[in-house]
């Protein structure tokens, strides 16, 4: 055999391999690309599934009840089942938690990405996305052996004393109440607030620090002028991702605060939210149309829930370098 046979063996015999190879590869990709994409449709089905069985679950109370559910009155007794007041709790508690979860969480987040030494950035980080591991049930037996007696006997006569004269802060101190439960809720979404803010000042692109700084701004100015205004949709966005978890939160919120189906102007009363009725009542729901109604509830808390995380998300990815994605 010559040569140029010998070598046109050998190359046919290395194009079979490779070939042979190739195949094997593109048969293990596309192996791949359906299980990531069978996935994301299990993903998908799982929601609108859970969708579908809310929707048929409370259709009683949709068809029998409609509109009549939005009034203040609950007396599943007398056959009135008004939502009003657990969507007022919902949104008051949820409002005071992000309002006292923002600002910190933000603050902790730049001191983490900006200020802090590498060293203790670390820790810091941990011990803050360790508060986002302590299951809920935890956090309402600290809310109601801890911070309730603080709320009554400090921090509810204080602002009695000093803000009485504005109707959000009359009544009697009872420690439990809406803004214990707002309170509480603040320290559950602080994690979140920090974990997804720092997360977004990261990907602020480093030369609008050292464009700051090299005007002769100062490292406050380069935070407020630069950092902050580019990340502004994204911080939004953590603020509403943790919105969303506030809403949501039941199991802690039961214990704190005070599950009266009330409105009151006064953050001292009593109050309930649409997770925590769902939580304190659902096991002693008796009758088509009391457990329908609840699970009516559910289905209105999961709805808010969605629009919430799909807002949070879009703007968080609105500040993402191209490309990527934040979490």
């Amino acid at each position: 055999m010559s040569q140029d046979s010998a070598d046109l063996v050998s190359f046919r015999v290395a194009r079979r391999v490779e070939t042979g190879e190739r195949a094997r590869s593109h048969f293990a990709d596309r192996i791949f690309s359906g299980l990531l994409l069978g996935s994301a449709w299990i993903i998908l089905i799982v929601v609108c599934g859970l969708l579908a069985v809310l929707v048929k679950a409370s259709w009683p109370a949709l068809t029998t009840i409609g509109f009549k559910a939005a009034t203040l009155a609950w007396s599943p007794s007398d056959d009135r089942y008004g939502v009003l007041s657990f969507a007022f709790g919902t949104v008051v508690t949820s409002i005071i938690a992000l309002a006292l979860a923002g600002p910190m969480g933000i603050a902790v987040a730049l001191f983490l990405s900006e200020l802090a030494p590498k060293r203790l950035a670390g820790p810091v980080s941990m011990l803050v996305e360790l508060l986002a591991a302590v299951p809920s049930v935890v956090y309402g037996l600290w809310g109601l052996f801890v911070l309730a007696p603080v709320m009554r006997t400090v921090v509810q006569p204080a602002l009695g004393k000093w803000l009485g004269f504005l109707p959000l802060f009359q009544g009697p101190p009872l420690g439990i109440g809406m803004l214990t439960g707002g309170v509480l809720l603040s320290i559950m979404i602080l994690p979140t607030v920090a974990a997804i803010a720092r997360d977004v000042f990261a990907a602020v692109p480093i030369e609008q620090r050292e464009g700051m700084l090299a005007l002769g701004s100062t490292r406050w100015e380069m935070l407020t002028k630069a950092v902050l205004p580019y990340a502004r949709q994204g911080v939004i966005g953590a603020l509403v991702l943790a919105l969303g978890r506030a809403m949501g939160e039941a199991m802690a919120v039961v214990m704190v605060i005070g599950n009266t189906p009330a409105v009151s102007a006064s953050l001292f009363r009593p109050a309930y939210t649409m997770a925590s009725v769902l939580a304190n009542e659902f096991t002693e729901a008796t009758g088509q149309t009391y457990v329908a109604m609840l699970i009516e509830i559910g289905l209105l808390l999961f709805g808010m829930s969605i629009v919430v995380n799909v807002i949070a998300r879009a703007l968080v990815w609105s500040v993402s370098p191209k490309g990527t994605r934040a979490v």
